[in-house]
C-alpha cells in the first residue's frame, strides 16, 4: 500500500502547509472534492465581495445627496458583474493545473474516506475508486458546507445556498423578490447585495435579533437600517415551503404566538448556519472524535484526537473565516515538524471578523456578555462614528 509523508485533504486553507513538506523533499498527497481553493476563493468570501461592491457603491450614490452630490444610477449591468466575478473563481483552474504538475505532489480529485487507521480512499466523479493509501501525517481541511433545516417540502420547492449560487443556480439576472431564512453574516451579505440592485428581499429569523454574533446595539441598529430596504421579520421560524403560480412560498411560524404566515418570493436562499465535512470523510474511522455537532475537536496545537492528525479552517468549527484558517496554517506548518518544546499554541482570543452588508459591521475579540461569562470585570463605553470628524463628513 502507498504510503505518503503527507496528506491533506482540501485544497483552500490547506494548501499553505504543504510547503514545508516540498522543502524537506517529502512526498505529498492532496485531496480535492471540488473547485480548487476552498469556500473563500470559489464560493465564499472573494465572489461574494465583487457583488458587494457594486451594491456599496448604489447605497453611497444614494447617501451622496446628504453631502451636496446628486447621483444616479443609470443601469446595473448584471452581466458585467458577473464576469468581474467568475473571472476571480476562474483562478482555480490555474491552481488545479499547478497541483498536477508539481513534483511530489499527488493530486486527487474526489471525496476522501477513511476506511482504517490513517488509511484512505478517494472516490472519483466517475464511480470509480482509488488504491487504498495511508499518511504518515495527515491534515483534514475539508471545511464545511451549508446547514439545510428541517423545513417540511424544501426539497421539492428548491432552494439555493452560498454553494450552489456560486456554481450551477446562479441567476442570469437579479431575482424579482428573494427569501433568505436565516439572519447571519452570509443572509446580511447577500440581502445588502440584491435588495440594492433592485430585489424585493425578506429575511425570516427565527432568534429574537438578526446577526446574533455581535452586540444586541449593533444587531438593533442594522435591523433599523435594513428595514429601509427591505423587510425583516425575526421570532419567525420557516416551517414548510411549496410552490404557487411560479413562485416559491415559506410558511413562517412566529415562536412566541404561534401564529402562521405566508411569505412570497422568486427564490430562496437558506443561509442557516454551517456543518462540519467531517461526516462525509468518516473520520471515526481512524480514530478522530467529534463534538455533538459535528465538528472535529482539536487542542491548542490543532491536533485532533489521534495522534499525527490535525484539523484546521472550517473543518474544526472555530471561527469560520479564512484569515483565522490561514492564521492556523502558520501554526501547524511548524507544529508539524517540530518536536514538543518547540510547538506553538493557537490563540483566538482577538480573532478579528467584518460583514461587509450595510452599514458594514467590525468585530474584534469578546462581546460584552461573553466577557462576563468568562468572569471579567468589566467597562463598557460606546461612540458614536457619526461624533468623529470622518464620521460626519
Amino acid at each position: 500500500m502507498e504510503t505518503y509523508d503527507l496528506v491533506v485533504i482540501g485544497t483552500g486553507v490547506g494548501l499553505n502547509i504543504i510547503n514545508g513538506a516540498l522543502r524537506r523533499g517529502l512526498s505529498v498527497a492532496i485531496i480535492e472534492k471540488g473547485k480548487v481553493g476552498g469556500t473563500c476563493l470559489t464560493r465564499g468570501c472573494i465572489p461574494s465581495k465583487i457583488l458587494v461592491y457594486p451594491a456599496d457603491v448604489i447605497r453611497t450614490a444614494e447617501h451622496a445627496k446628504k453631502v451636496g452630490l446628486e447621483i444616479k444610477i443609470q443601469k446595473v449591468d448584471w452581466n458585467m458583474i458577473s464576469k468581474r466575478m467568475w473571472s476571480q473563481i476562474d483562478h482555480s483552474k490555474g491552481m488545479r493545473e499547478g497541483l498536477k504538475h508539481t513534483q511530489n505532489i499527488k493530486f486527487l480529485e474526489g471525496v476522501a474516506e477513511f476506511i482504517d487507521d490513517y488509511t484512505l480512499k478517494v472516490k472519483f466523479d466517475n464511480g470509480k475508486e482509488s488504491d487504498p493509501f495511508k499518511g504518515d501525517k495527515i491534515v483534514l481541511a475539508s471545511g464545511a458546507r451549508s446547514l439545510i433545516p428541517p423545513i417540511k417540502g424544501i426539497e421539492e420547492t428548491g432552494y439555493i445556498t452560498n454553494e450552489s449560487f456560486f456554481g450551477n443556480k446562479f441567476p442570469k439576472k437579479p431575482w424579482k423578490s428573494l427569501i433568505i431564512i436565516g439572519g447571519g453574516i452570509i443572509a446580511a451579505e447577500f440581502a445588502h447585495i440584491f435588495s440594492a440592485i433592485g430585489t424585493e428581499v425578506t429575511i425570516v429569523e427565527m432568534l429574537p435579533r438578526i446577526i446574533n454574533t455581535e452586540e444586541p446595539e449593533i444587531s438593533k441598529f442594522l435591523e433599523k437600517e435594513f428595514k429601509k430596504h427591505m423587510t425583516v421579520l425575526t421570532n419567525k421560524k420557516a416551517v414548510s415551503t411549496r410552490k404557487e403560480k411560479g413562485l416559491k412560498v415559506v410558511v413562517v411560524e412566529d415562536t412566541e404566538s404561534g401564529k402562521k404566515s405566508e411569505i412570497k418570493g422568486e427564490e430562496i436562499l437558506v443561509a442557516t448556519g454551517r456543518k462540519s465535512n467531517a461526516d462525509i470523510l468518516k473520520v471515526d474511522k481512524t480514530g478522530v472524535e467529534m463534538d455533538k455537532r459535528g465538528w472535529i475537536k482539536t487542542n491548542d496545537y490543532l491536533e485532533t484526537s489521534k495522534g499525527n492528525i490535525w484539523c484546521i479552517g472550517d473543518a474544526n468549527g472555530k471561527f469560520q473565516f479564512r484569515h483565522k484558517g490561514n492564521y492556523e496554517a502558520e501554526i501547524l506548518e511548524n507544529n508539524l515538524w517540530a518536536d514538543n518544546d518547540d510547538k506553538y499554541l493557537v490563540d483566538y482570543s482577538t480573532t478579528p471578523w467584518a460583514i461587509y452588508t450595510w452599514p458594514q459591521v467590525g468585530h474584534v475579540g469578546m462581546t460584552e456578555q461573553e466577557a462576563l461569562d468568562a468572569g471579567y470585570k468589566i467597562f463598557t463605553a460606546i461612540n458614536h462614528y457619526s461624533d468623529t470628524a470622518k464620521g460626519f463628513a
